[in-house]
């Protein structure tokens, strides 16, 4: 069927994708949208996300982020540098100011960046006396695409890359 040879089509049906900051999602399939008034002639992927439930559906020109998940070479050297990433420190206690610092380190699309997420909003916890619920779930949003992304390029466990991070490197993320 020609329509379903785009130029935009860059990803294949089983291909394991970053999809914006849902991180990594399985093209399920490529095809119009099947819904009323929706132009059949207009391509999206059909992405199932690797945690949580539902599909997302984005157009293959679509400007959203979307890039292929690491190399397994790439995804063994990272987790050999996170010892080495700092982590993101935000000074100032107001709560809209803090969470929209680190709101902004997921547009970055950057591991790196996730870990120093976790590092730095690890460290807030650690020094106040109540426990932040909002804190608590960022660092686990983090952790869900940095060890999404980790198990598929290391073909391990979801559950298991914690631990894999923590014998390799002697910390735990």
């Amino acid at each position: 069927m020609s329509v379903l040879k785009s130029e935009f089509n860059m990803y294949s049906v089983g291909e394991k994708i970053i999809y914006g900051e849902s991180g990594v999602c399985t093209v399920d399939k490529i095809a119009p949208l099947e819904i009323s008034g929706s132009s059949p002639d207009k391509l999206f992927y059909h992405l199932t996300p690797l945690i949580g439930s539902g599909m997302f559906f984005t157009p293959v020109d679509s400007a959203t982020y979307m890039r292929p998940v690491m190399s397994r070479e790439d995804a063994e050297a990272f987790v050999l540098s996170i010892p080495g990433i700092s982590p993101a420190i935000c000074n100032d206690n107001r709560f809209n100011h803090v969470d929209s610092f680190y709101r902004e380190r997921f547009k970055t699309h950057s591991l790196e960046d996730l870990v120093s997420v976790i590092k730095g909003l690890s460290i807030r916890l650690s020094e106040k006396k109540t426990r932040s619920t909002r804190a608590e779930a960022t660092i686990r949003r983090a952790k869900d695409i940095l060890y999404g992304e980790l198990s598929v390029s290391l073909d391990m466990d979801l559950k298991t890359i914690e631990s894999y991070i923590c014998e390799k490197t002697g910390i735990s993320v």
